[in-house]
């Protein structure tokens, strides 16, 4: 069984992929550690569908880019396959959702500059909504018809990895609720554009959990005059 998560990004596609895992699947996420280089990006950016489908071939699932943007050619390779559309319980909250990350990691000139067209979602809050309504109504639309192919999850509203068993057929596993990839609710979640560029450059320099390591390392430099 092939099993592919086809929400956008902070939808709860994490949680997803660890319960996947914790299934027995081959899992296939994201494909990069940083904001700057994905093989996959650059495979979709080429044109090179196929070759993405190919290493499809070597997985049992997989959730996050570029997988949403390809259920359709996902479905056509593989006919027996099931699908999760993952959702936040609103628009809205998957808007500040993706502000906040952008806080914290942005900026994202690859999958979010290309599929939202902008590398900071700050500002342009109508554009990412209808981009997120259209991709999830688009979803419904498709598979319509036909029962059994797709579930549509919202950790936030209660469904879990029993619904999720319950969709593939599968006992449920033994594990805990999940909930990967919380954002931190210090950070700014706002779309003023300002506030959330000082709020970026502070966490990422000052005050987020990478910021201290690199001052140390800094000082250490200084110290020893290099």
């Amino acid at each position: 069984m092939k099993v592919f998560g086809i929400g956008l990004n902070k939808t709860g596609t994490k949680t997803l992929g660890t319960y996947l895992q914790a299934f027995g699947f081959r899992h296939r996420s994201y494909d990069s550690d940083n904001t700057r280089t994905s093989p996959s990006y650059d495979l979709y950016q080429a044109g090179q569908v196929d070759r993405l489908l190919d290493i499809m071939e070597d997985y049992d699932s997989c959730e996050d880019w570029p997988w949403p943007l390809l259920y359709q050619q996902l479905d056509e390779r593989f006919p027996d396959a099931r699908f999760v559309l993952t959702v936040r319980a609103s628009a809205d909250v998957w808007y500040r959702s993706l502000c906040n990350m952008a806080v914290r990691l942005g900026p994202f000139p690859l999958w979010e500059r290309l599929v939202y067209g902008h590398a900071m979602p700050q500002g342009h809050r109508q554009q990412h909504v209808e981009i997120y309504q259209t991709h999830n109504a688009r979803v419904s639309e498709y598979f319509r018809d036909r029962p059994g192919k797709l579930l549509t999850v919202c950790w936030e509203r209660g469904d879990d990895v029993a619904a999720l068993a319950r969709f593939l057929d599968l006992p449920v596993p033994a594990l805990p609720a999940v909930h990967e990839n919380r954002s931190p609710s210090r950070v700014y979640s706002g779309e003023n554009r300002w506030r959330a560029e000082l709020s970026r450059v502070g966490y990422q320099r000052l005050w987020g959990p990478w910021a201290t390591p690199r001052r140390v390392a800094r000082t250490v430099k200084r110290r020893l005059g290099g």
